[in-house]
C-alpha cells in the first residue's frame, strides 16, 4: 500500500516525518510546498501518463483477442469456402489419382484371394436382446379420455397432401402424413404425388404400392380413404386448388400443428398441405411414433407388379450366389450424370467433363451453381467426402475388405456416367457383377421403362434382402434402406458405410501398398460393423435422430402388434417383402 505525502505549512517544526524521493532515499526534512501552478501541472501529467498506459493496455489486449481471429481466417482463406477467391491451394486427397493407384497396384488386387471373407461371418458385432416394450394404443379416442361405450369421436376433417421428391422421399412423406392424420384425428386422403422435372415420373400412389393392403394395414389407427367424398368437394366445385392449401413450416412440431393446423381443419372441413416433404418433427409422442412405424413397415407394401419382379430378381441373385450359400453382397452407386454434376466434383474427364457438368447443372438447375454466392471447389468436396464413389473406387474398397472376385455383386443404380469406362474396373475385380438389367429380361423391364420409381422399388427390395450393403453416396435411399435392414436383421443395419475422407487420402498416395491400404479397408468394415448396431437413446419425446434411419426402440413392439407375425418369427406383408418369397418369409431369422 502506497504511503501518503503530507505537506507541513511554512515555519513549521521538524517533526521527523519521511517523504520519499525518485531514488530511495530518506530526507531528514520536509519538501517545500509546492504552488498551486505546479500542482496543477504535476496532477495533469499524471492524468495524461494514466490515459497513455490505459489506451496502451487495450491496444494490447485488442491485438491479443485480434490473434485468434485472424489465425482462424488464414485457415478459412487457406481451406474454407472463400479459398476460391484467393487461388487454389493444394489439399491432400484433394486429386482425383484412383486410376493411377489402381493400375500400380492392379496385380496384388486380382491375385489376392487367398484372404476370402466369407459372407456369413461379415459382422460380428450382435446387438443385445431386450424385452419389447408392448405397443402405445395409438387411437385418438383413447388420448382423449373416451372409452369405447362412449360416444364415437367424428373424425376433424380430410387431410390431402402432395408427396414430392424420389421414391423414398415420397415414402417419408407418406409415413409424416399418417402420422399427422393421427395427431389431427383426420382422415388421410391417398397421398398424391408431384411430377417433378429431376425425377420425371408420372406414377401415382397406386402405380407404386398395393392401395387395398395401406387402408386395411391402417384400420383402427387412422382411416383412409381413396377421394374427398363428393358433399365435400361439391363446396368447393370440384376444383381442388379451390380447397384451403397450407404452407407448414419444415420440421413442425406437434404444437404447430395442434395450434395452427387443427383449427383451419375444423373451420374448413379439409385441407390441402403441399409440399408435405419433412412437415413433421422427429420428436413426437410415442402413440404418433408409433403410427410412423406401423406405415413404414406393414402398410407400405409394394404393388403386385413391382413385389413380383422383385421377387424374381431376388430369387436370381441368390441362384448366382450359389458359391457363397445364396448370400449376396449389394451396392448403391450414385454415380449418374445428374449425380456427378450435382455434386460439383471432377474426376479425370478434363476441361471437356467439366464442361459437360456445367451444361448438365444449367439445364437441370438453371442459375442455381452460378450465383455470386456460390464458390465451387471440387477438391473440397472431395476432401470433405461429399464426392461420389467411382465403380473402381467401390471395387477397391471391397477387395480390400477382403471380398474376393467370387463375391456376386447386385448394383442398384441408375444410368452410371460412361457406363463402359467407369465399369470396366469394377467388372474386373468381381466378374460376378449383375444389375436389374442383367437378370431381368427386356419384356419383364419394359412396363418400368421411363419410371424411375418404380426401377427404384426394384432396387430396394433387391437391396434389403442382400447380406451386405454398401452405401456410397448418402441420401433418402440408403438412409431407409438402413433402417429397414434394422428392423429386419435384430437391429443390424448390416451395412458398409465408406470412410470418405480416409479413402481419398489412400487412393492419392502412389507410394501406398496393398497390404497397407488393406489394413485400412478392414478396419473401416469393422467401424461399420460397430456402427450397423448402434441404437439412439431416446428418452421420453427427444428423438433427434430420424425414426426412418433408426426404428429402433420404437418400431420393435408392431412384430407382435401385427397379426401376421407368427411364432416362429416369419414375416408374411410386411412392407416391401412379398407373401409367396420363402427367403422374405425368414429374413429376420
Amino acid at each position: 500500500m502506497k504511503s501518503k505525502i503530507h505537506h507541513q505549512p511554512n515555519g513549521g517544526s521538524n517533526n521527523g516525518v519521511v517523504t520519499g524521493n525518485d531514488n530511495g532515499c530518506r530526507s531528514e526534512s520536509p519538501s517545500p510546498p509546492l504552488s498551486p501552478n505546479r500542482r496543477v501541472l504535476r496532477r495533469q501529467r499524471r492524468q495524461t501518463l494514466l490515459r497513455a498506459s490505459s489506451f496502451s493496455l487495450r491496444r494490447n489486449l485488442r491485438y491479443l483477442l485480434l490473434l485468434p481471429m485472424i489465425y482462424a481466417s488464414g485457415l478459412l482463406m487457406c481451406v474454407g469456402p472463400f479459398s476460391g477467391l484467393v487461388g487454389g491451394v493444394y489439399v491432400p486427397g484433394s486429386v482425383y489419382r484412383s486410376p493411377e493407384i489402381y493400375r500400380k497396384l492392379k496385380d496384388d488386387i486380382l491375385s489376392d484371394n487367398s484372404t476370402a471373407l466369407e459372407l456369413s461371418y461379415v459382422w460380428k458385432y450382435k446387438r443385445r436382446p431386450k424385452m419389447p416394450k408392448p405397443c402405445p394404443n395409438s387411437t385418438v379416442s383413447s388420448h382423449l379420455g373416451l372409452t369405447s361405450e362412449s360416444s364415437h369421436l367424428a373424425p376433424s376433417g380430410y387431410l390431402i397432401v402432395e408427396a414430392n421428391g424420389g421414391l423414398n422421399q415420397q415414402r417419408s412423406a407418406i409415413c409424416n402424413a399418417v402420422a399427422v392424420a393421427g395427431l389431427l384425428n383426420a382422415v388421410l386422403v391417398i397421398p398424391q404425388f408431384e411430377f417433378h422435372a429431376i425425377w420425371k415420373d408420372s406414377s401415382t400412389f397406386g402405380d407404386i404400392y398395393d392401395e387395398d393392403h395401406f387402408i386395411s394395414s391402417l384400420e383402427g389407427y387412422v382411416k383412409i380413404v381413396r377421394d374427398v367424398p363428393d358433399e365435400i368437394m361439391t363446396r368447393f366445385n370440384y376444383n381442388m386448388s379451390s380447397i384451403p392449401t397450407i404452407r407448414v413450416q419444415a420440421w413442425a412440431t406437434v404444437n404447430y400443428y395442434n395450434g395452427e393446423v387443427y383449427p383451419l381443419l375444423k373451420e374448413h372441413g379439409v385441407i390441402r398441405i403441399s409440399p408435405f416433404a419433412n412437415r413433421l418433427a422427429m420428436s413426437v409422442p410415442p402413440y404418433i411414433q408409433l403410427l410412423r412405424c406401423i406405415a413404414n413397415y406393414n402398410a407400405l407394401k409394394f404393388s403386385s407388379p413391382i413385389s413380383t419382379l422383385a421377387e424374381k430378381l431376388v430369387d436370381r441373385m441368390v441362384e448366382k450366389s450359389s458359391e457363397t450359400g445364396g448370400k449376396y453382397v449389394s451396392v448403391h452407386l450414385r454415380f449418374e450424370e445428374d449425380m456427378v454434376a450435382f455434386s460439383c466434383c471432377l474426376y479425370e474427364g478434363g476441361r471437356a467433363e467439366k464442361s459437360e457438368m456445367d451444361v448438365i447443372r444449367q439445364k437441370s438447375w438453371k442459375g442455381k451453381f452460378k450465383r455470386r454466392d456460390r464458390v465451387i471447389r471440387p477438391d473440397l468436396n472431395r476432401v470433405n467426402g461429399k464426392c461420389p464413389l467411382t465403380p473402381l473406387e467401390v471395387g477397391m474398397m471391397l477387395r480390400g475388405m477382403g471380398f474376393d472376385n467370387n463375391t456376386s455383386i447386385y448394383l442398384a443404380s441408375g444410368r452410371i456416367y460412361q457406363r463402359e469406362k467407369h465399369l470396366a474396373p469394377l467388372q474386373e475385380m468381381f466378374p460376378r457383377l449383375y444389375t436389374k438389367e442383367s437378370l431381368a429380361t427386356r419384356e419383364e423391364l419394359a412396363p418400368f421403362e421411363g419410371y424411375s420409381s418404380r426401377m427404384a422399388a426394384l432396387d430396394y427390395t433387391v437391396s434389403l434382402l442382400s447380406e451386405v450393403f454398401v452405401t456410397t453416396q448418402g441420401g433418402n435411399f440408403p438412409h431407409f434402406l438402413m433402417g429397414h435392414r434394422r428392423f429386419l436383421f435384430g437391429g443390424h443395419a448390416k451395412t458398409v458405410i465408406p470412410d470418405k475422407p480416409k479413402l481419398v487420402l489412400l487412393l492419392q498416395d502412389m507410394d501406398v501398398r496393398w497390404e497397407v491400404f488393406k489394413k485400412e479397408m478392414k478396419l473401416m468394415l469393422g467401424e461399420s460393423d460397430r456402427k450397423g448396431v448402434m441404437v439412439p437413446r431416446v428418452r421420453k419425446i427427444n428423438r433427434k435422430t430420424s425414426i426412418y434411419t433408426y426404428p429402433l426402440p420404437e418400431c420393435e413392439c408392431i412384430f407382435h402388434l401385427s397379426s401376421n407375425f407368427s411364432a416362429t418369427g416369419n414375416i408374411q406383408n410386411l412392407g416391401t417383402l412379398h407373401p409367396t418369397s420363402n427367403l422374405m418369409n425368414t429374413a429376420r431369422l
